[in-house]
């Protein structure tokens, strides 16, 4: 198996308490799209905490899941009993041996986006249905405030770990092309809006545990920089202020496909 991503290393706590309640909106969507029916088997690839899998179980599939890092795969077994260590492009499970496959904001963290897709297809059967979501460009509000942070601090962001001749454009006709180009069929793709509701503290969890592209750039960096980069975020926040609640516009591009 390849070697775990060092980026989300140690950090599934800090993960279940910041970034998993976004990731968590478009678990329903996710799952109407990949559409198993009752009794079939599904699984979760990078389940995180386990949100959709769960989410899953409670429709009725039989569900199982795999994550890269080995703290998300003990967090998620709370949830869900067959969860096990894995990561594309190499998942651990025979060709066609799920009904439908489901990534919610993983292909976006892969090296290699086109083996990725291409392994999420190979164990699925055919007719079934493979679903994943991706962070859009341009990059709406939510996503835009930790750039324009990174500006405010003069820091310069981490650089991407996918080559550009691997690359994607995250658009519909970008992640629709992606499935395409992994063998599936009917692919359609559409983009998913809505306002995330959270706080300075809660949403500062993820950079202040090296998570994202703020996260990156602060990590080993001294404290009177974080505590810049701190300053900027609530300066650049307050707009989106409402009371003590932090109301960020975000959006995500849902993608399907069949086997």
């Amino acid at each position: 198996m390849p070697a775990p991503d060092p980026r989300w290393t140690g950090r599934a706590t800090a993960f279940a308490d910041s970034y998993a309640h976004l990731c968590a909106h478009t678990a329903p969507d996710l799952l109407d799209a990949a559409g198993p029916a009752p009794g079939g088997a599904l699984l979760d690839v990078g389940t995180g905490s386990g949100t959709v899998a769960a989410l899953a179980l409670e429709r009725g599939a039989r569900v199982a899941a795999v994550d890269a890092e080995p703290t998300m795969v003990e967090l998620a077994r709370s949830r869900v009993p067959d969860v096990r260590l894995g990561r594309l492009p190499e998942l651990p499970y025979p060709d066609a041996a799920f009904d439908a496959v489901v990534a919610n904001f993983v292909v976006n963290h892969v090296p290699d986006p086109a083996r990725a897709a291409a392994d999420l297809a190979r164990v699925t059967v055919p007719g079934g249905r493979v679903a994943i979501t991706v962070w859009p460009r341009p990059a709406p509000p939510l996503q835009q405030l930790w750039n324009d942070v990174l500006d405010a601090t003069g820091l310069p962001p981490s650089p991407s770990i996918v080559p550009p001749a691997l690359n994607f454009e995250r658009t519909a006709e970008g992640v629709t092309g992606l499935l395409r180009g992994a063998g599936l069929r009917d692919v359609s793709a559409r983009l998913l809006t809505w306002e995330h509701r959270t706080d300075l503290d809660s949403w500062w969890i993820g950079p202040a545990n090296g998570m994202g592209a703020l996260g990156e750039a602060l990590a080993g960096r001294d404290e009177a920089t974080v505590a810049r980069a701190r300053r900027e975020y609530e300066r650049l926040a307050a707009p989106f202020l409402t009371g003590d609640d932090l109301v960020l516009p975000t959006a995500a591009l849902l993608a399907w496909g069949t086997r």
